[in-house]
This record gives structure tokens, C-alpha cells and sequence, in this order.
């Protein structure tokens, strides 16, 4: 028997805001989260603009003391669990503890506890290194303190595909809830990388966008584009058994019924040749929810404002619908938050559940001079309403990773 799931409750933290409604609206408005970059010295990098968190306040979720013992991505995971199980009225206690799990990605974990060890090692040694380093660093401590935080004494995980790592930690949750493993879990996607190595290390690699002014910088579908902005971030959603949100007269937002998963066995950091992999992970989860291609009105595109992406992804999408396609409304919410790396499907999976929930799609911004070869309905800098029972999210990584989740509108 698969148990029908739905998500009962959501939480972020991400540049347009620390709280899901002021998310959505600002999202939904067009407004961006990009600015100039603050966290580090810009003229040390090609790069001045950043998708940063503002006024963050870890002190509303965790003591000083507690706080210190964990990297910036862990905190963000842990402030946007508290507001999801706060949002869900979800209640973790002796009774269901080992029945509630958490799932919660991250690309690259405590890039920034690394590099700031590193210093202290080679200024001053190996006794100053912090005993706190090694579990403050690694990716899945964000899910490790989440479940000692909440007491979930359920399944334990963390998936770690780069930039597909939310939307994997979502859609594999998914699946322990279908088969009946857990009644509820904890899942989403956490990232801090707006730090000196990593914003190097993409430089180098030509991934980041060199416009200076922040507010045109991430421009998914332009043909100017010439790379995403780092952005950083979390999102945590719910899910739960249907049998479980009923039992508890859970408000419900949507229904998650599939998921794809697939590898590109193709290249480091590029794209299969026209969105090969890509198109393969929408229609797994398209043939998992047993979904009619039609009732598809949505999709949250990856969207990174790369020349690759971006033109692969359109011709998957299209290579998938065929004449739907020019049906559906298509956006990247990345042109208003910039790239959240490991997050950024998680985050991205609210904002498809609200459009859903809405229908009405948030816009993709900049989007003012069209690439010939991105020809579908990109909802180009205004909102616009979608007629849609059911939507996707796309999410994908290097070293090939691609995942796709798909939600449906819940009708009680």
C-alpha cells in the first residue's frame, strides 16, 4: 500500500525574507533579494552582488551558547524546522517520536567553519583547532541537530547532490512516508556558501554572474545572462501521511505525489546536451504521480541564469510537453533570491506549493531582452495566473544530478 503524503507545514529563511508570507509576497511582487555583497571584502573577487540573508536573528530559535556550536547553514535549518512544525501544529512528543524524520540536504555544509579553522591552524596550531569543527562542518548536521532539537527520533538522513540536494532530501522523504516508514518528516534543503573560498572557487569556474548592479544581476532566459548569483538560505517543509494530517485536522497546502531522480553520466559541472537528464526526471516524476502531462500548468524551472541551463532546460521541458509546453507558465524564482545552491530547491518548492495554492505564478524578473532559443512562457517580469491542478519543481546539480518533484492541488 503507498500512503497518499501532503505537506501541512513550511518555513524559510532566504534573501527575500525570514518568514514564509513575507517570502511569498515579496516573491510574488517581483521584488529582489539581491544586493551588493557585504559578507566578504568584494574586491578581492570578479563579484560584487549576493543573494544574502538579512537580519537573521538566531537568538529567536537557539540560545547564544547553543548557536555557537553550529555553522550558519545549520542555523538556518533549524530556525526554518522551528517555523514548519510551528506552521503544521505539529506536536513531537514520546508518542510519535520515532515515527516523525528528518531529511534535510545541503550541498557543501560548513564551508565557513572550515575556512575559519583552517586560519586558526595555520596561525596559531593544531591544539586551537575547535573539538566543535568536524560536527559543525559536515553536511548533515543540519538534519543531526534538527532531530535533537525536536526530539524526531525517526529516519536520519541528509542528501548531498550539489545543487539538486533539497529537492532529492525532499522527494526521498517522500518516498519514506509512501511506503510507510515514518507518519511525518522534517525535510528540506539548508546552504551558507557566501564565503571566500566558495565564492572563489565558482568564480574560477566562470559560474557567477560579473554584473555589478545587483538589482538586473540574476536574469534567468535572458539572452544576456552570463552566470547566477550566489544566494544562500534554507527551506523546510512537513510532510506527512495523509492517514496522519487527517487524524490531526491539519490545514493541508498540497499534495506531493512524484518524484524523479536521475544522472547525466555526462560532465564535472555541464548539462547533458539538451537537458537530456533533465527531461528524464520530469517524466519519472511525471510517471510516478501517474500525472496526465496536461493537468501540468506550472513548473519552477532550475532557472540559474547560465547560458547552458537555461537553454537546456527549456528544450527538455519541451522535448517532455511537446505542444503543452507553450501551455504552461514557466519561471525561476532565482531571478529575485539568486542561487541557493544546496537550498535552493527546497526554498523553491514553497514557492511552487504557493503558486499552486494561488494560482498565480511568482515572475521570473530581468527578463528583458529574450534568448531566441528559451521561447516558452516565462512569466517575464510580472506575476501571472496559471490555470493548474498540478505543478513541478526542478532541480539540478553538478556532477549530473537532476531531480523533479511534483505537487498537486489537495481537494479534501
Amino acid at each position: 500500500m503507498k500512503h497518499r503524503v501532503v505537506v501541512t507545514g513550511m518555513g524559510t529563511v532566504n534573501p527575500l525574507g525570514n518568514h514564509l508570507d513575507e517570502s511569498w509576497e515579496r516573491a510574488l511582487a517581483g521584488e529582489t533579494g539581491i544586493g551588493p555583497l557585504t559578507r566578504l571584502d568584494a574586491e578581492e573577487f570578479p563579484v560584487n552582488v549576493a543573494g544574502e540573508v538579512q537580519d537573521f536573528q538566531v537568538e529567536n530559535y537557539l540560545e547564544r551558547k547553543e548557536a555557537r556550536k553550529m555553522d550558519l547553514f545549520t542555523q538556518y535549518a533549524v530556525a526554518s524546522a522551528y517555523m514548519a512544525l510551528e506552521d503544521a501544529d505539529l506536536q513531537i512528543s514520546d508518542q510519535n517520536a520515532e515515527r516523525v524524520g528528518v531529511w534535510i540536504g545541503s550541498g557543501i555544509g560548513g564551508m565557513g567553519t572550515y575556512e575559519a579553522q583552517f586560519r586558526q591552524f595555520m596561525e596559531k596550531g593544531a591544539r586551537r583547532v575547535s573539538p566543535f569543527f568536524v560536527p559543525m562542518m559536515i553536511p548533515d548536521m543540519a538534519a543531526g541537530q534538527v532531530s535533537i532539537l525536536t526530539g524526531a527520533k525517526g529516519m536520519n538522513s541528509c542528501s548531498v547532490t550539489a545543487c539538486a540536494s533539497g529537492t532529492n532530501s525532499i522527494g526521498d522523504a517522500f518516498k519514506v512516508i509512501q511506503r510507510g516508514d515514518a507518519d511525518a518528516m522534517i525535510t528540506g534543503g539548508t546552504e551558507a556558501p557566501i564565503t571566500n573560498m566558495a565564492v572563489a572557487g565558482f568564480s574560477a569556474a566562470k559560474a557567477i554572474t560579473t554584473t555589478d548592479d545587483p538589482a538586473k544581476a540574476s536574469r534567468p532566459f535572458d539572452a544576456e545572462r552570463d552566470g547566477f548569483v550566489m544566494g544562500e538560505g534554507a527551506g523546510i517543509l512537513i510532510l506527512e501521511s495523509l492517514e496522519s494530517a487527517e487524524a490531526r485536522g491539519a490545514k493541508i497546502y498540497a499534495e506531493l505525489i512524484g518524484y524523479g531522480s536521475t544522472g547525466d553520466a555526462y560532465h564535472m559541472t555541464a548539462p547533458a546536451p539538451d537537458g537530456e537528464g533533465a527531461a528524464r526526471a520530469m517524466e519519472e516524476a511525471i510517471s510516478d504521480g501517474a500525472i496526465e502531462k496536461t493537468n501540468v500548468g506550472y513548473i519552477n524551472a532550475h532557472g540559474t541564469s547560465t547560458p547552458f541551463n537555461d537553454k537546456y532546460e527549456t528544450t527538455a521541458i519541451k522535448q517532455v510537453f511537446c505542444d503543452h509546453a507553450h501551455d504552461l507558465v514557466v519561471s525561476s524564482t532565482k531571478s529575485m533570491t539568486g542561487h541557493l545552491l544546496g537550498s535552493t530547491g527546497a526554498v523553491e518548492a514553497i514557492f511552487t506549493i504557493q503558486s499552486l495554492r494561488a494560482q498565480m505564478a511568482a515572475p521570473t524578473i530581468n527578463l528583458h531582452n529574450p534568448d531566441p532559443e528559451c521561447d516558452l512562457d516565462y512569466a517575464a517580469n510580472e506575476k501571472k495566473p496559471i490555470n493548474a491542478t498540478v505543478a513541478l519543481n526542478n532541480s539540478f546539480g553538478f556532477g549530473g544530478h537532476n531531480a523533479t518533484i511534483a505537487f498537486q492541488t489537495y481537494e479534501g
